[in-house]
């Protein structure tokens, strides 16, 4: 265990090949064809036999060798379809990107496993190691729990990182999430709304579809200014509207996306009440009618406490007290922050005790300018070697702590 950091270091070279062949051939959603094959294949020539898991996911399990419990290790494997403007020399031509660090996520737990099978006999009970697709839709996590993620062995605690690009703080830096809510719930939907068309000359023969589609969207901002208190944070968000398809014609119909953010159950509940009733009435008033479909979401990412004052003593000794912020410590206006991104490992987090982490990848001053999901978003690749540290140090040592001898 003492040796771990300076293993992660020495393969700090393959693990960035491992990230530059993932995100050369980024992948989204459940298509993961050359992503999930590129990662077995891995996993085989290191000993493992991955199982798969769901419409896209892998499984591989290390140690069980010794009596203990589960700890759940995950990483995400999709990207976002967003055409690549990053410059870098192995951009992803295909149209997608990986511009939320998946790839990176990917290749941190290839060199975890690496070195757990390198370390196999020393784990006392077993880590299980989660390959997950869909991340960016919300979908994943929760597929591969309906197909025996959580099964055979069941976790007994979880933990994720997530890369943070154009961080304040210096590359490899670990912000430890606050235990209780550290990521909303989120939920995209789509507004249809039907009117009749008709010759622009003479409007009152039809029904604008875009005259109710547009009141609609003002209409629904008011549902923060003026049904929640100050209290209840949310976010509503209408990102495309489309309808109509001449500009001497009376739209027949038009749709508007978009998604919630929302930090508690309740509140998501009655946006979602809301959101439903203002679209239909609207709708009526102008003469059309409306329906509002919630696709996917996820609920809220909770953090557990004592796993994260666990973790927080075993990065400290890891990486140093310097390299440690604890996110219940960063306030902006005298209020902690708290992302805003939402994170479907929360289905996880619901079900297991669970910790997320982020790793600053890269500093502003330091040339990482772009933030996620832009498509000139870069990483800086030398964290690669700490997730790939705090990966393996986390599971073994809490498995060490909590093993069936020191039990007993």
């Amino acid at each position: 265990m003492d040796t771990i950091f300076e293993e992660a270091q020495e393969l700090q070279e393959n693990l960035v090949a491992h990230r530059r062949w993932l995100h050369e051939h980024a992948e989204v959603a459940f298509d993961l064809v050359q992503t999930k094959e590129y990662v077995r294949e891995q996993l085989i020539q290191m000993g493992y036999t991955p199982t798969e898991c769901g419409k896209a996911g892998l499984i591989a399990i290390a140690g069980g060798k010794k009596p203990g419990k589960t700890f759940l290790l995950r990483a995400d494997m999709d990207a976002l379809p967003i055409p690549e403007e990053s410059g870098v020399a192995f951009a992803c031509q295909n149209g997608a990107m990986h511009a939320c660090g998946h790839d990176m996520h990917t290749a941190m737990l290839l060199g975890a496993a690496k070195l757990l099978k390198a370390h196999e006999d020393e784990i006392n009970g077993t880590v299980k190691l989660m390959f997950q697709p869909a991340e960016e839709i919300f979908e994943g996590s929760k597929n591969m729990i309906e197909n025996g993620l959580l099964d055979d062995p069941t976790p007994d605690a979880a933990l994720m990182i997530h890369v943070t690009a154009a961080s304040p703080m210096p590359a490899g830096t670990v912000v430890i999430c606050a235990p209780g809510v550290s990521a909303p719930a989120a939920d995209y939907f789509t507004i249809r709304v039907q009117g009749k068309g008709c010759h622009g000359s003479a409007p009152q023969n039809g029904v604008d579809a875009l005259t109710a589609a547009a009141h609609i969207l003002i209409g629904l901002q008011e549902i923060h200014a003026r049904e929640l208190s100050a209290s209840e944070e949310a976010v509503l968000t209408i990102g495309t509207i489309h309808g109509g398809s001449a500009s001497n014609a009376i739209a027949d119909s038009a749709e508007l996306g978009g998604s919630i953010r929302t930090y508690d159950e309740q509140t998501r509940s009655y946006l979602k009440e809301r959101m439903t009733a203002i679209a239909t009435a609207i709708a009526q008033a102008y003469r059309a009618t409306a329906t509002v479909e919630f696709g996917s979401g996820c609920p809220t990412l909770v953090n557990d406490q004592n796993l994260a004052t666990l973790i927080k003593t075993y990065l400290t000794d890891l990486l140093g007290e310097e390299k440690i912020v604890a996110a219940a410590d960063l306030q902006t206006g005298g209020k902690p922050v708290r992302g805003g991104g939402s994170e479907d490992f929360a289905y996880v987090s619901h079900e297991v005790p669970s910790l997320m982490l982020a790793l600053a990848a890269g500093q502003p001053e330091k040339g990482y300018t772009y933030p996620q999901h832009h498509p000139m978003v870069t990483f800086d690749e030398s964290v690669l070697s700490t997730g790939t540290a705090a990966f393996v140090t986390i599971a073994m040592r809490w498995l060490g702590e909590n093993s069936v001898s020191k039990q007993s």
